[in-house]
């Protein structure tokens, strides 16, 4: 796991063209364009579940757990950002990706653990977003089918669900043979686009059905009418769905590669920004969402707007999701299609399938390898996703899996080692109990959402069952 995904570093010295360590193309971004792109990261299908997490929690500890989430992930950005050159801040050696800063900092087993779990993580990302594209078409198809036949009518649409996660498959398959990152920036512009969109509309209807119902619905304490062993496990969930909401630390050190300057105070104004804005979305998301619905909050806040008029409006936010998910799709397996392909390169550096490239159209070349083995990856998470139809529940353990690892422990860590905070003083105590407590959520909510997983696995049948 010690391949750099960094491809277009020349080592050249500097020069009017290029930045310090050679680089082909000079680094423009500055603390707008690095907030844009935190901003178009974080935002994205965990923000539908975030009402009903609120529901579980309740008006108060709902949203004290979301602010405190936000506040981790700023500060432990923070100290990832300070780690992004090695030695001297302005001059030092530059850490392109996640895990060439692990390495420069941690080094040993540790960049193997690293690496395992963000590439694992990123897999599972990806079987979690073909879930929820096909939910959001079946939730169109639906939404039509009530409009026509009546709100009572049963409009049975299981099996279509795998039909449209085998469309969201092909559709990826192909957009997956763009051979390089730089070049679906225009699909990321639209990605971004959508994800405004379906929020914006959830957060519209949620205030109108407040006004419909004449008041706020829920209560203090969230869901009561369950078992408690039950509340315990939704508990434990909810907690995991918010630390999704706000995973993005992962890919933070590749975003900071691309500002021009001062790089860590840059981030750490972008992150500031970035971070104010998702939170007060996801706080007007959330708690409108659970106003309106209360303990009847769906897992995807879009799906309990089942009638609503006008229904072309729901269906208009539902198919922003399907294509914001096919652009997130790219964004998050594009590190795993660098990874794989430079290392293939490392190993057989002579083979022609390998290296070949074929001028099609225009500029667009075909690699014979590129398109084998992208396409098996697709057609593998669709096959994943379509056994394993638990949107929300993957959610929350993706979250949880994910969350202390990269967003807490190796920051923290790598920051130890940069700053050399000595052992066992006040900043070092601190910093440990902030990595042990949440560490505890982790393996809380983890349980909480393999428990939930469970539950589901003994009453499901492949093919069969509908969610």
């Amino acid at each position: 796991m010690d391949v750099s995904l960094e491809l277009n570093h020349q080592h050249n010295g500097g020069s009017k063209f290029t930045d310090d360590d050679g680089r082909r193309v000079k680094r423009t971004g500055n603390v707008w364009t690095a907030s844009a792109h935190l901003i178009t990261a974080v935002i994205g299908s965990g923000l539908l579940s975030l009402p009903w997490a609120i529901g579980q929690l309740g008006w108060i500890a709902g949203p004290v757990f979301m602010i405190f989430f936000s506040f981790v992930i700023y500060y432990t950005s923070s100290l990832l950002a300070d780690c992004y050159r090695s030695g001297d801040p302005i001059t030092g050696k530059r850490n392109y990706t996640y895990m060439d800063a692990v390495q420069a900092y941690l080094g040993g087993f540790k960049v193997k653990v690293c690496g395992w779990i963000q590439y694992l993580n990123l897999f599972g990302i990806a079987i979690g977003y073909i879930i929820d594209a096909s939910i959001s078409l079946k939730a169109i198809e639906k939404s039509n089918c009530f409009h026509k036949n009546g709100d009572n009518s049963p409009c049975p649409a299981s099996s279509n669900m795998y039909k449209y996660m085998i469309i969201f498959g092909a559709t990826e398959i192909i957009f997956s043979q763009i051979p390089h990152f730089d070049q679906i920036w225009w699909l990321s512009i639209v990605a971004a686009v959508m994800s405004f969109t379906y929020s914006s509309i959830g957060i519209a209807l949620s205030i109108v059905k407040v006004i419909a119902n004449g008041g706020v619905k829920g209560s203090l304490t969230g869901i009561g009418s369950v078992t408690q062993m039950k509340k315990i496990r939704q508990i434990l969930e909810a907690l995991g769905n918010i630390a999704f909401a706000y995973y993005y630390s992962v890919i933070l050190i590749e975003i900071q590669d691309t500002i021009k300057s001062s790089e860590s105070k840059v981030m750490k104004k972008a992150t500031l920004i970035s971070v104010g804005v998702t939170t007060l979305l996801y706080l007007l998301f959330g708690c409108t969402g659970y106003a309106a619905f209360g303990d009847l909050a769906h897992s995807s806040l879009l799906n309990s707007f089942r009638s609503f008029n006008p229904y072309w409006l729901l269906d208009i936010a539902n198919a922003a999701i399907f294509i914001h998910l096919i652009g997130a799709y790219q964004v998050y397996c594009r590190p795993l299609f660098a990874f794989i392909e430079k290392w293939a390169i490392q190993q057989w550096p002579g083979s022609k399938f390998i290296s070949r490239e074929t001028t099609l159209i225009g500029s667009f070349k075909l690699n014979l390898f590129r398109l084998i083995w992208r396409s098996v990856f697709v057609i593998i998470t669709t096959i994943i996703a379509m056994l394993l139809p638990f949107f929300n529940d993957v959610v929350g353990f993706l979250g949880a899996f994910a969350f202390w690892p990269l967003t807490v422990y190796f920051p923290i860590e790598m920051y130890i080692v940069q700053k050399k905070v000595e052992k066992w003083s006040t900043r070092w105590v601190c910093l440990q109990m902030l990595s042990l407590v949440c560490l505890v959520i982790t393996i809380a909510a983890a349980t909480g959402s393999i428990d939930c997983i469970i539950t589901h696995v003994q009453g499901h049948k492949p093919f069969k069952t509908s969610y």
